[in-house]
């Protein structure tokens, strides 16, 4: 047989056996008995690890509940923990086919993943004493602060442009500047704003502001379309028969929850 013959019967060999791949792979997995998940096991409530080892939080609960819709019961999903900052490059290297840590949806994250559908969109708080100072025109002219690199800096750079941003390090370092009247307010994640307010009972969470800019998403891999329809097609499923609701209420409770994800 001549080379360019047996070229020719090894190609029409690997078109014929790429239907039955895709069959036996429909979710194009790195091991289609299994879906491998990168998360966190430092990072609660969303994702931590137990006394015994295994995970939980909010994240790995509302996973292991779409993932059983796509047909992977818990015991096909392996977890393993990594640094936040090794998650996405395992993805988009093929170590992880997901990964699961509240990671917020940026476009420059998107350059190299692709992510899920939004479910989880924190909420950002403004911290203050004074309690009108709600919104973008009650901020205006007040000294606003941040803590550096945040997504609340972002966010309040875009949204409020008349506000002077004061930026710190750390939220302690600008709530001692809050009590003490170097600023006028801080912008913070809401689940921090609550543990300020306790601490301080002078300080109001004068509003909180779902962020949907950069809702947290799983995070898989670029180009892989399968996986990505079957997680949003379990995601909604999950929002709107309430098991989003009820696993929102167990692992944040007395936060606010967006309309977005609750039942239509």
């Amino acid at each position: 047989m001549t080379l360019t013959r047996r070229l020719v019967l090894g190609a029409i060999a690997l078109c014929a056996a790429l239907p039955a791949l895709a069959e036996d792979n429909p979710l194009g997995l790195i091991d289609p008995a299994m879906i491998s998940v990168g998360t966190m096991g430092d990072a609660k409530p969303y994702a931590f690890t137990q006394a015994d080892g295994s995970f939980s939080g909010f994240d790995i609960e509302l996973f292991l509940n779409v993932a059983a819709r796509a047909g992977y019961p818990a015991d096909k999903v392996i977890f393993t923990g990594q640094d936040f900052a090794a998650l996405m490059p395992s993805v988009a290297n093929g170590r992880f086919d997901v990964a699961v840590a509240a990671i917020g949806t940026t476009d420059k994250r998107k350059e190299t993943v692709d992510f899920s559908d939004g479910y989880l969109a924190g909420y950002l708080t403004i911290l203050s004493a004074d309690d009108s100072l709600k919104d973008a025109e009650a901020l205006a002219g007040k000294r606003l602060g941040v803590v550096q690199g945040t997504l609340q800096e972002i966010y309040a750079a875009k949204n409020f442009p008349k506000a002077e941003l004061v930026k710190f390090p750390d939220n302690n370092s600008a709530v001692v500047a809050l009590t003490n009247g170097s600023v006028d307010a801080h912008f913070l994640d809401y689940e921090a704003a609550k543990d300020y307010g306790t601490r301080y009972p002078e300080l109001k969470l004068a509003a909180n502001i779902p962020s949907f800019d950069a809702p947290a998403g799983f995070v898989i891999a670029k180009g892989n379309e399968a996986l990505k329809a079957a997680l949003n097609k379990g995601l909604h499923e999950a929002m709107q028969d309430g098991t989003w609701k009820t696993l929102y209420e167990k692992w944040f409770p007395g936060s606010p929850m967006p309309a977005e994800y609750l039942p239509k």
